[in-house]
Parts: C-alpha cells; sequence; structure tokens
C-alpha cells in the first residue's frame, strides 16, 4: 500500500509540474483552446491517442472482450484503419487547414464558421456539453472502480478524489496542460500495456497454448450468453443474433466510425502547425492506438483462461457479474503486486488523459461555441465561462457516475459515439470535401440526425428505452419492436444500434437537401478553401 502511495505521489507531483507548465504559457484563448497551434506531432499523436483510449476502452471494452471474446478485436482493426489512417490523413489535414483560413479555435466553431451559421455552432456546441458528461462518467468509472478494488476504498470516495485532481489543472491550465500530460500519460500506459500482454501469455504458456485454452472452455460459456448468440470465446457469435448484433453494431460499428466526428479528438488536428506534423502523427498514433486496444482486448477474453487456470471461474463470476470489473480484479489477482502498483499509475494517466480533454471541450463547447458565438459575449467573458463550463461538465460527469448501473462503460460510450456520429459526421465530411454543401442542409442533417438518433435510443433501442422508461410511459410496451414475433427481423431491432438507423438519415438529408436549397456565397467558400 504504502509503494502505490508513494508511486502515486510522484506521478501526480508530474501531472501538477506540467499542468503548471501549460498554464504558465496560456496567455490568450489561442492558448487555452488549442495550445497556440504549436504542438509537435509526437505530443499531438500521443495527446490524441491518450484521449481515443482511456480507462473506457481499457477497462470498458476490456471488460466487454472478457464477456464476448476476441471478436471485439475487429474494434481494434476499425481504430487503425478509421481512428488513426482515415482520421488524421482525410479529416485530420483539411480540419487544420480549414481551421486555420476560418480562425477557428474549437470542433463546433469549425462547423459553424464552414456554414457561417451561428446556430450549427450553438447547436452543437450545446449537444456536446449536455452529453459529453455522460461519456466522461463512463471513464470515470473506470478509473474509480480501478481505486476501489486497487486501495479498497469506497467507490464513491473514489469518484471524489479524481474529479478533484483533475479540475486543478485542468481548468487552470486549458490545452497545454492537457496535452502535456496526456504524452507523459500515453508513455506510461503504452509501456504498462506491454508488461501485461506479455505476462498473460508467459502464465498460459504461450501464444498457441493460450488461444487453445480458450477455445476449449466453449462448454464454459454462461447460458445466458449462448441463447443470445454467443458460441465462444474465440469462436464468436451467431450471425444476425441479437448478441451478434450488440458486438458489431454498437461496439464495433458504432465506436469505430464515432471516432471521426469526436471534437475533443478533431480540435487536436488543428494544434498543429503544418500538414508534415499530421503525417508523422499517423506513425506514432498507428503504434500507439491498436496496442492500447488490441492488448486490453485480447487480455480482457484471455482473462477467462487465466482465472479459470488459477480459481476455476470464468472472468464475469469472478468479478461478481460486473464485467467493468474483470480488469481491475484481474490486474488485483492475477499480476504481481508491483505491477498492480504501476498499473494502477497506467489507468490513472489514461482515465485523466481523456477526462481532462472531455471536461476541456465541455467548458469550451458552453463558453466558446455557446456564449461567445451564439448569446454573443466578449471574448474575455467566454473564457470565464468556458472554466465555469469545464466545472460543471466535471460536477455533471460525477453525477452521472454516481447513478449509472453496473457493467455501463462501454455501452456509454457507444453511445456518445454514436451519438456524434449521427449528428456531426455527414457535415464533417461533406464540409471538408464538398462545396455544394449549402447552410440549410447542414442545420437540416445536424438536426435530423441528432432527433434520429434520440428517436431510437428512447423508443427502439432495449439497453436504453427499457431503464429510460419513456416508451413505456407513452405506448405501454418497452420499446416499439418488443411485441414483434421473437426472432423476426423487427424484433431484432431492439438491439441494432442508433448510429445504424441515423447516420445513413442524417447523410440523405445532408445530401438530398443540398440538392434542392441556395447555395453558400462562392467568397465565403473561397475563403474556406483557401489554405487547401
Amino acid at each position: 500500500m504504502i509503494t502505490k502511495i508513494v508511486i502515486i505521489v510522484i506521478y501526480l507531483a508530474v501531472i501538477f509540474y506540467l499542468g503548471f507548465k501549460g498554464w504558465q504559457s496560456t496567455k490568450k484563448s489561442t492558448d487555452y483552446m488549442l495550445a497556440g497551434r504549436q504542438m509537435n506531432p509526437f505530443i499531438m499523436a500521443m495527446s490524441y491517442g491518450a484521449t481515443f483510449v482511456s480507462t473506457s476502452a481499457i477497462i470498458g471494452f476490456g471488460g466487454a472482450a472478457g464477456l464476448f471474446g476476441f471478436p471485439l478485436l475487429w474494434l481494434t482493426l476499425a481504430t487503425i484503419v478509421i481512428g488513426v489512417f482515415i482520421a488524421m490523413v482525410f479529416f485530420g489535414k483539411r480540419t487544420r487547414r480549414m481551421g486555420l483560413a476560418l480562425e477557428s479555435h474549437t470542433f463546433p466553431e469549425l462547423l459553424g464558421r464552414r456554414y457561417d451559421s451561428r446556430f450549427i455552432q450553438g447547436f452543437a456546441g450545446g449537444i456536446i456539453f449536455l452529453f459529453i458528461p455522460i461519456y466522461a462518467a463512463a471513464v470515470l468509472i473506470g478509473i474509480s472502480r480501478m481505486m476501489e478494488i486497487s486501495f479498497g476504498i469506497p467507490y464513491g470516495a473514489a469518484l471524489i478524489i479524481i474529479s478533484l485532481i483533475l479540475a486543478l489543472y485542468v481548468v487552470t491550465g486549458g490545452m497545454k496542460a492537457v496535452m502535456y500530460t496526456d504524452a507523459f500519460q500515453g508513455v506510461i500506459m503504452a509501456v504498462m500495456m506491454l508488461i501485461l500482454v506479455i505476462s498473460t501469455y508467459v502464465m498460459l504458456g504461450g501464444v498457441t497454448e493460450a488461444h487453445q485454452a480458450l477455445t476449449d472452455m466453449v462448454n464454459l460459456m454462461p447460458e445466458k450468453l449462448v441463447k443470445g448468440g454467443m458460441i465462444g470465446w474465440t469462436q464468436g457469435t451467431r450471425f444476425g443474433t441479437p448478441l451478434w448484433l450488440v458486438i458489431y453494431t454498437t461496439i464495433v460499428y458504432g465506436v469505430g466510425v464515432g471516432v471521426l466526428a469526436q471534437p475533443q479528438l478533431a480540435v487536436r488536428f488543428m494544434t498543429v502547425p503544418s500538414d508534415r506534423e499530421l503525417n508523422r502523427a499517423v506513425l506514432y498514433g498507428g503504434i500507439f492506438i491498436p496496442l492500447m486496444t488490441g492488448v486490453a482486448f485480447t487480455v480482457g477474453a484471455l482473462s477467462n483462461a487465466v482465472f479459470y487456470k488459477s480459481v476455476g471461474k470464468i472472468s464475469i463470476a469472478v468479478a461478481g457479474g460486473n464485467m467493468d470489473k474483470i480488469i481491475p480484479m484481474y490486474i488485483e489477482q492475477m499480476m504481481p503486486p508491483w505491477f498492480s502498483s504501476l498499473f494502477l499509475l497506467a489507468m490513472l494517466a489514461a482515465g485523466m488523459s481523456t477526462l481532462s480533454s472531455q471536461y476541456h471541450v465541455g467548458g469550451t463547447a458552453l463558453g466558446r461555441d455557446f456564449f461567445e458565438r451564439f448569446v454573443k459575449v466578449s471574448s474575455e467573458k467566454s473564457v470565464k465561462i468556458t472554466r465555469i463550463g469545464v466545472s460543471i461538465t466535471l460536477l455533471a460527469a460525477i453525477a452521472w457516475a454516481w447513478v449509472l448501473p453496473p457493467s455501463i462503460i462501454a455501452r456509454a460510450t457507444a453511445f456518445f459515439f454514436g451519438l456524434c456520429a449521427a449528428s456531426f459526421l455527414p457535415i464533417y465530411l461533406l464540409g471538408l470535401y464538398w462545396k455544394g454543401m449549402t447552410k440549410k442542409a447542414a442545420k437540416v442533417s445536424l438536426v435530423g440526425g441528432f432527433s434520429a438518433s434520440m428517436f431510437w435510443l428512447l423508443f427502439v433501442h432495449a439497453k436504453e428505452a427499457v431503464p429510460i422508461g419513456l416508451c413505456q410511459t407513452l405506448f405501454g410496451q418497452p420499446t416499439l419492436v418488443t411485441n414483434a414475433t421473437k426472432g423476426s427481423w423487427i424484433w431484432l431491432l431492439q438491439w441494432v444500434d442508433p448510429n445504424v438507423v441515423a447516420l445513413p438519415i442524417s447523410l440523405l438529408l445532408a445530401i438530398g437537401v443540398s440538392f434542392i436549397t441556395t447555395k453558400i456565397d462562392k467568397e465565403h467558400l473561397k475563403l474556406c478553401w483557401s489554405n487547401i
């Protein structure tokens, strides 16, 4: 215990030093929101990766892999192809260039200025400010669960401790403090994950032996999961079953595509001085992000074999039915004591890097995007409001983390990724590449995608519709498709992620309305494309 405390104190000392360094060099709004647009590629890539891959990925999705097995590795492939290569090469360069031409400081501001629309910036900022606390709560739950199991302190106390630490350097230091600490934390995460995966394979006698042992455990798959479509941890699921839909529409598709429209990631493209830094960042990110997700998902699945070999139980049984506890329990019980201390440090790094960015984006969405642009307060006042917004986002995340049910991390993350994709991705992508995209089409797409996503979530997708209960109140049934013939395609819709429906609707609205509405002024388009 003393060793853990000493290591954490040293770690926090470095974090606060980097936060202080960021605070010293934060003189104006560009410094606070975009780190002065002068970040080097390594820091940008590590910050992007550490923000993308947080405790929600390692604890939440790692725990989901403990339940569903190796099919989650398809999400790792998606992070490489979509989250790194497509994001940085096809989105990152144009985002940086257009953001510079339009003097944009935030993701909603980029969208608003691209379409010359206060409404778009204000509405996008409102979505982010209202819903990013749910995603932040997922990350906060992950690190709090790790601290709960490692230190034996109450879960609620862990929530408060982590939040207070974050508040000290995010509210004051801005984007520079966030990115400096992200890079430092990313290095710690990479080292710990390498040790974790190597140790896991050693415990099981090697790569081939480990995978064979997990394959041979097929008869231990819980009956409830088998009924839902699971075959085995290495064999995957039967096509078209409820769990197949959960894995591939919510986890792989929802998160894999949703990463392209994440405001806290997109804004990082605008922090580097040139395309050269983005090209270099592809290499760093292409190694770091798959290392993080690949290891988490592999170890999560293999934890079943390690636990069964050691205590005669599969992972979800050891975790007491809460998959958010699988990775923390595995680290604490199966790994050496010295490693659990260092891994706790890595999880602090993962959680704090993402949370700091989420709080920062939530604050700028309120201060810069809503109040400065929509309400039209002064720039000086907006920075003050931004700091207040960070505090509100932090408090909202604590509240959500307190009330959300067990095994929620992966689901809450997928919800925010999917909502962002449906709301922002079509107007973001078309805004970067198509001059024919109109202001009215962007508004319709934004509102339509958001509305479609929320409708599906409240009335069709069982994971949210059932606990929220609005559909039950209005229509007398848990979802609109619950009473359909069991096994029919209509009945299966309750497991289809909202993003599968809402994103195509948003894209069709963007393209269709653009053909029948007034084009954007040519001079404005010339400004948008001046650096492209």
